[in-house]
């Protein structure tokens, strides 16, 4: 039943307890879940969000300043374990209790459980705890209107009506904490007794705000019709439009619109409203906000449009919407991005197919990346293959600008593929045509770096050059060689693509002898561009293979090279190499013996069809062991007389 006047002098069944020995006695009673506080909260009328909360406790008592975010529902049902009347305590589970239940202040646990008339004969002894503040400002009204306890509520602003606009310390009014609860009840009783509906809290979040947060149709309309301010902005810049519009409520956008609510104001970053439900995803709001006319195209601070946003969130129907609503899909960021970039980056597969049709080629260009090198990159194997199929560029290079953003200087998909050791994309890309050898640092020399195998015979069979250098550690010789001769497989691979072996076996100082050199000197571990280098007097292969780390396989190496070669001399650096070691002689004796000539025929026949036709010798109707021997799958034997 309604609580009358007459009610707040009738307190004699606690009139020989103390205020102490009262609030114990609530929290007994909270705590056994006695017949008669559930008979009284059963009889007392419910407000259409309210939710009956007497038997409902909590682990904690949260913050309640603005970080904290109140739970969108009554605290949660007590635990398993907790005693009431189905559960009888035990020593263990009262044990247990006592750590769940004494966080609460017997205020707190009186007001959270509706006991009214513990509360009535509190006012009556005129108890100053009802009215002292706790650690955060909050007074006995507060937890009352946070609860959505309106009986309490009408109780408290009875006895002290004044403090209907008691500020927490976080300027947190009862109004607006029944409103943030969507306790209409309590929102109705508070406003039609002097609340104040335009108090904010220090974010400057007003009532109004925290109804359209909390999708409280009913407080908004109660709201609007005490007066709130419509257009009050928080510190963020954001009015009660801008939170619906994120929350998706077409009716509360609707209710706000016929207040006076303005469609153009932006917060701090420049947002619009109908921005706000693009990055959320509300299709419907979008719908309804542009019909009201809104800017479907409307750019935050950064550049970024409605259909970025909801783009770069995955919101497909959103998307769908805006582009339905002429949505620009080639407004850039300020960055130079557009949505379809943004869709490639966080892999929205769908998006990106509704985005092709309606992005302009001529904008990506100008925005000097192309979403393939976005593909690429992020190793989107399956948007790479579509846009390959829709016809993009493959040989796209990023802008001299997004190119310094890499410190190898990186500019095609390509590059990006490889570095990310995708073969699968590698392959799309090189099969659709893409040219290995457009980037500052040849791909290829990633692939022999690491000793992919299979990615450098990729490369060299779509034309990749063996014989690249790096202008920065410039040496005498491939620098393919140069990164990664230790490995003798590789090396071959190299050599039976038309790798440059002799330039090896040139040597300025022949068989003088060497100048010293550091033994330091060795290819970089990673590939860089960097202005302060200074220039360098190129490595010679003498040089790089006198190393400390090849002492091993230096000898092996050199004989490999030479069956590449025809008549070289070893100067003095290589022989040296080559005799400290009593199993290498027979190396010195391969480079000083006129060499065959069938290797002789074979050299100058693949020197002849250069490394492109060898690779069709296959097609040709020669002899097997013929296009065997010239592509060095046997050495010169009786096979071939």
């Amino acid at each position: 039943m309604a609580v009358c006047e007459e009610n707040l002098s009738d307190y004699s069944a606690y009139s020989e307890l103390c205020d102490d020995e009262l609030l114990q006695i609530a929290i007994q009673r909270s705590l056994t879940d006695t017949n008669q506080s559930s008979s009284a909260s059963s009889a007392r009328p419910a407000g259409p969000n309210q939710t009956n909360t007497n038997s409902i406790q909590r682990c904690v008592d949260p913050p309640r300043h603005r970080p904290y975010s109140p739970p969108p529902q009554p605290p949660p049902a007590q635990p398993a374990g907790v005693p009431n009347s189905a559960n009888p305590p035990t020593g263990l589970s009262w044990f247990l209790y006592k750590g769940f239940a004494r966080v609460l202040s017997p205020l707190q646990s009186l007001i959270m459980n509706g006991d009214s008339e513990a509360l009535m004969d509190l006012v009556g002894r005129g108890s100053s705890s009802l009215t002292d503040q706790n650690d955060e400002g909050w007074i006995a009204l507060h937890e009352a209107a946070y609860y959505g306890q309106l009986q309490c509520v009408q109780i408290l602003i009875r006895a002290h009506p004044d403090s209907v606009n008691v500020c927490s310390s976080w300027s947190q009014t009862a109004l607006l904490l029944a409103a943030w609860g969507g306790n209409t009840s309590c929102v109705e009783f508070l406003l039609k007794h002097g609340a104040d509906v335009n108090i904010a809290n220090k974010e400057r979040e007003t009532p109004l705000f925290t109804a359209c947060e909390r999708q409280s149709e009913s407080v908004v309309e109660l709201l609007l019709k005490f007066g709130a301010q419509v257009n009050r902005c928080t510190l963020q810049g954001e009015t009660p439009l801008h939170i619906a519009s994120i929350q998706g409520h077409v009716q509360i956008c609707r209710m706000l619109l016929a207040a006076g609510a303005r469609l153009q104001t932006r917060n701090i970053y420049g947002i619009q409203p109908l921005f706000r439900a693009s990055q959320s995803g509300q299709a419907d709001v979008i719908k309804f906000l542009a019909k009201k006319g809104a800017d479907v195209n409307g750019q935050a601070g950064d550049g970024a449009s409605p259909l970025f946003e909801a783009c770069k969130n995955g919101h497909v129907s959103a998307v769908e919407m805006l582009l339905s609503l002429k949505a620009d899909a080639n407004r850039p960021k300020r960055s130079g991005l557009l949505p379809l970039h943004v869709a490639v980056l966080n892999h929205h597969t769908q998006i990106v197919t509704m985005l092709i049709p309606v992005t302009s080629r001529a904008s990506i260009r100008h925005s000097g990346i192309s979403p393939l090198h976005i593909a690429a990159e992020k190793d989107r194997d399956n948007i790479v293959k579509l846009l390959i199929e829709a016809g993009f560029d493959v040989n796209a290079k990023l802008s001299d600008e997004r190119s310094l953003m890499y410190e190898d200087r990186r500019s095609t998909p390509l590059y990006f593929s490889v570095y990310n050791r995708n073969l699968e994309a590698t392959q799309m890309l090189l099969e659709a045509g893409a040219d290995p050898n457009r980037d500052v640092f040849n791909p290829l020399l990633i692939a022999v770096r690491l000793g992919w195998m299979e990615m450098a015979a990729l490369l060299l069979r779509h034309g990749a050059n063996v014989n690249a250098q790096i202008s920065i550690h410039p040496s005498s010789f491939p620098s393919a060689i140069l990164i990664n001769m230790e490995s003798l497989s590789m090396l071959k691979l190299l050599l039976d693509h038309g790798c440059d072996a002799r330039s090896c076996f040139v040597c300025p100082h022949g068989l003088k002898p060497h100048p010293a050199f550091s033994m330091a000197r060795h290819p970089t571990e990673e590939l860089q561009v960097s202005g302060d280098e200074p220039p360098q007097n190129p490595i010679q292969f003498c040089e790089a293979v006198s190393r400390p780390s090849l002492f091993c396989v230096s000898g092996p190496i050199i004989s490999l090279l030479l069956d590449y070669v025809d008549h070289v001399r070893l100067c003095s650096q290589l022989l040296e190499v080559l005799q400290s070691r009593s199993d290498w002689t027979s190396i010195v004796l391969k480079a000083a013996t006129t060499r065959p000539l069938m290797q002789l025929c074979r050299l100058k026949i693949r020197r002849l069809l250069g490394v492109q036709r060898l690779q069709l010798l296959h097609k040709l109707p020669l002899p097997v062991p013929l296009i065997r021997f010239l592509l060095y799958d046997i050495h010169c034997s009786s096979e071939l007389t």
